[in-house]
């Protein structure tokens, strides 16, 4: 269990498919994490990828989103990529900068890694925002990165994050 500020981190399981499913399903939400017509099968998947590790956020006892992360196995290009998504209901508050400063942090002190990225897409301003504020800088626009849910690809922007950046 990984404690911030005001969140805690803890290995999400199957006892919480339905409440990030759930989150998953807010428009706002599916905007950004889409998944396929069960969010549910898409969690149980997640939590089953033995190349992810998947963190519940908790805040005030109550599940309130997800963040995960994976390792670059090759160690001539360690880094570590993370992905978080959180209630509608709960932003704002600086929960997200919270749970990712909280995430870096113990993967800078428990599994040495010196780099960090993270792709929203280039429209997510807020989470673009969010990022910046824990020391993740843009990289580079990826051009026609990810197809959306209207069909049509939309760029990504790639953003990085050394240790020393880490803004606490």
């Amino acid at each position: 269990m990984l404690r911030g500020r005001a969140v805690t981190l803890r290995p999400a399981t199957v006892a919480d498919v339905l409440a990030l499913a759930a989150i998953r399903a807010d428009p706002e939400v599916r905007r950004w994490w889409r998944g396929g017509d069960d969010l549910a099968e898409s969690v149980r998947a997640d939590l089953a990828d033995d190349e992810l590790t998947l963190y519940a956020i908790e805040h005030d006892g109550r599940v309130i989103g997800a963040i995960q992360w994976y390792a670059e196995p090759d160690p001539d290009y360690r880094h570590a990529s993370l992905d978080i998504f959180l209630d509608p209901a709960v932003r704002g508050a600086g929960l997200g900068v919270d749970a990712i400063r909280t995430l870096a942090r113990h993967l800078i002190e428990e599994y040495g890694h010196h780099r960090f990225t993270i792709d929203p897409a280039a429209a997510n301003s807020a989470a673009i925002r969010a990022y910046a504020k824990v020391g993740f800088r843009p990289v580079g626009v990826l051009r026609r990165y990810e197809r959306g849910e209207d069909g049509r690809w939309h760029d990504g922007l790639l953003m990085d994050l050394l240790a020393d950046d880490l803004v606490e």
